[in-house]
Formats: structure tokens, C-alpha cells, sequence
């Protein structure tokens, strides 16, 4: 098991405009990449786990090979700028991310 922070290049968040958040991980080996990819371990559901959202909430989820990421779009709790918004340009919402903990499947002979 490994920690997703421990294994990406880069991990971060930021504003999709005044409703949304968009996480981004990118990773500099292509095998990790797939690795954490066929892993399974990044998925609607877990995102929702992570960040104690309802599935419906988890807007987009998808992995950009060329990129060697993926990109996760939430709901905003609240929309940004307004009362009640702890972090106005989304930067710093990556956290929960970063302590997933991933199981790497070894490569066969």
C-alpha cells in the first residue's frame, strides 16, 4: 500500500468556475500511472468517501492518458466567494487526495 501523494508528481486543486472544484493528479512514470489506473482505487464512490459527498456530487472522474492523470470535478458545498466559503479559489481542497491509500498490483513475469 502506498499513498497517493507519495506516488504523484502532482496533486491539486482549484476553481471550475464559482459551483465546481476540479482535482488533478498527475503522475511522471508511465507505470504507475497505469498501475494506479487498473488499481481501481479511484472512483466515484471513494472520492465521495473521501470527501463526505453523495456520488451525484462527484461531477466528472476521468483518466487522461496522454497526460498521464486524471481529473475529478466536484459540487461545491457553497458556491465560491460567498458566506460560508473557507477557501475561495478551491486551492487547497486537494488534501484528502493525498492520503489515499493505494494498492499497487506487481506487474506478472
Amino acid at each position: 500500500m502506498a499513498k497517493l501523494g507519495e506516488l504523484a508528481r502532482v496533486i491539486r486543486s482549484k476553481n471550475a468556475g464559482p459551483f465546481e472544484i476540479t482535482l488533478d493528479c498527475l503522475f511522471d512514470d508511465p507505470a504507475v500511472y497505469e498501475r494506479i489506473k487498473r488499481s481501481n482505487a479511484v472512483t466515484k464512490e471513494t472520492i465521495a468517501r473521501l470527501y463526505g459527498l453523495r456520488e451525484d456530487k462527484i461531477h466528472h472522474l476521468v483518466f487522461f492518458d496522454q497526460a498521464l492523470g486524471f481529473k475529478v470535478t466536484i459540487a461545491r458545498e457553497v458556491s465560491s466567494g460567498s458566506a460560508g466559503d473557507r477557501d475561495v479559489y478551491g486551492a487547497q481542497q486537494h488534501a484528502p487526495l493525498m492520503d489515499l491509500e493505494v494498492e499497487m498490483e506487481e506487474d506478472g513475469p
